[in-house]
């Protein structure tokens, strides 16, 4: 199983995430069509820290246009910065920090797309990602990935994700860091993704609304739906940016420390701060590890029931899994005043799960929908294969499904009791007969 194990100790931002992934062999070459869709360019340099050589990438506006509306937008939107959300202005700070550390304002015709470019609402941002003509996984990824950041402003503002206005996270570089990680992530194609606890920083960050303790905000917010745990320290700056924290947030699952790696790449991503005698990179490790189940992304839609007919029951897997459900379990349970009632559970994937919870609505007449609050579980690779199994002059054919781990070690081996069941009855003989052959069959290809 291909391992990508990020090492947390000094933070991580849209750039340093960048930067790191292609120093561990991620190919520049599939930024272009973002380059071209964001009339964006991206700067790569090597630099050093204490000693350690990284990886640099700036973001280049390469559209005049792009600057010119950046200054209309700049005077339209004076009013709407004086209520710039805490995630903008985090991010704004280590960015332009990022830029003045390293020298690197240019003297041609192109400007630096930090906090540049038109700043958006969510919804803008949303129909940006759609229309860029990604592969759907890529899409899926980038769109979650902004969903949670507009989650958590609209949770640190009491306001509706649909109300929610980016600034710096909708400018033009933001959206170039985002998408241009999941690219790189989905180039490098590892089966699983970590990180260590992530450094925080410590000390205060100046933002629109006052000067708030590191971490900030909205990176709270983004931490507390991760996987992942925060550590503060080790210097008094902010090193763990919104963008940072929510692509994270979205791609990898927390672990105490690196695991057992047979190691393939390494790669360093530099960020903006001189440091020292910290090293201000973000590490990458891409190897060889341990075999195990597969993250597989879920939520998980929950309802109570108490008049619902039992024939709306039992059609509810076929109809919920038209809609994109997974799995669905229906169980008996005692509702208010010791009615029995039924608590039905639905398992689907992330983006289905307002089409999901519609149709249980309407298929249940329920007035409330759940949002469980799981994030993801871990599966089985499984596989079907067919085996005859023969009885007298007859072989029938019995599926089996064959379960194994990351590694494609099998542990568990299952015949489908319906395949048996009918090669039963036609053989007269017991059903677990039947499935103690086909699965003894299986094995022994194994």
């Amino acid at each position: 199983m291909t391992l990508l194990a990020f090492d947390g100790r000094m933070g991580a931002s849209g750039d340093m995430l960048l930067a790191a992934l292609l120093d561990a062999g991620a190919d520049p070459d599939r930024l272009e069509f973002i380059t071209d869709e964001l009339a964006v360019e991206y700067r790569i340099a090597e630099t050093d820290k204490c000693g350690i050589t990284g990886t640099t990438v700036d973001v280049i506006l390469t559209d005049e246009r792009s600057e010119s509306g950046s200054a209309a937008n700049a005077d339209a939107d004076a009013d709407a910065d004086a209520t710039e959300t805490a995630a903008e202005a985090d991010e704004h700070d280590q960015k332009h920090e990022h830029t003045h550390a390293h020298g690197q304002h240019s003297h041609d015709n192109h400007t630096h797309a930090e906090g540049h470019g038109p700043h958006r609402s969510y919804q803008e941002v949303r129909a940006i990602v759609e229309a860029m003509g990604l592969p759907d996984p890529i899409e899926r990824d980038a769109l979650a990935i902004f969903e949670r950041l507009g989650e958590a402003e609209a949770s640190v503002h009491g306001t509706a994700l649909e109300d929610i206005h980016f600034h710096e996270v909708g400018a033009d570089d933001a959206i170039a860091d985002i998408v241009g990680t999941v690219v790189l992530l989905h180039d490098l194609d590892p089966d699983r993704v970590v990180t260590t606890p992530l450094a925080t920083g410590g000390g205060t960050a100046s933002i629109a609304h006052g000067e708030y303790p590191v971490p900030t905000p909205a990176v709270v917010e983004l931490a507390a739906d991760a996987d992942w745990a925060l550590r503060g320290g080790p210097v008094d700056a902010e090193l763990l940016t919104p963008t940072g924290a929510a692509v994270l947030a979205h791609v990898a699952d927390g672990v105490d420390s690196l695991p057992e790696l047979e190691l393939t790449s390494i790669g360093y991503g530099a960020g903006g701060y001189d440091l020292d005698p910290h090293p201000n990179v973000l590490r990458v490790l891409v190897g060889e590890g341990g075999g195990g189940l597969v993250k597989d992304d879920i939520a998980v839609l929950e309802t109570n029931l108490d008049d619902a007919a039992p024939e709306v029951l039992g059609g509810l897997q076929e109809t919920l899994a038209d809609a994109g459900a997974r799995d669905v379990s229906i169980i008996p349970a005692t509702m208010k005043k010791s009615r029995p009632g039924h608590l039905v559970k639905v398992i689907c994937k992330p983006e289905d799960r307002r089409r999901v919870a519609r149709r249980l609505a309407e298929e249940t007449g329920t007035l409330g929908v759940r949002d469980a609050g799981a994030t993801h579980r871990w599966i089985a690779e499984r596989e079907f294969r067919t085996v005859a199994v023969e009885f007298g002059d007859n072989a029938d054919e019995v599926t089996v499904k064959v379960a194994s781990d990351g590694d494609g070690e099998v542990y568990d081996v299952s015949a489908e009791y319906d395949d048996a069941a009918a090669v039963a009855s036609a053989a007269g003989v017991p059903i677990r007969t039947v499935i103690e052959r086909a699965e003894r069959a299986v094995l022994e290809t194994l």
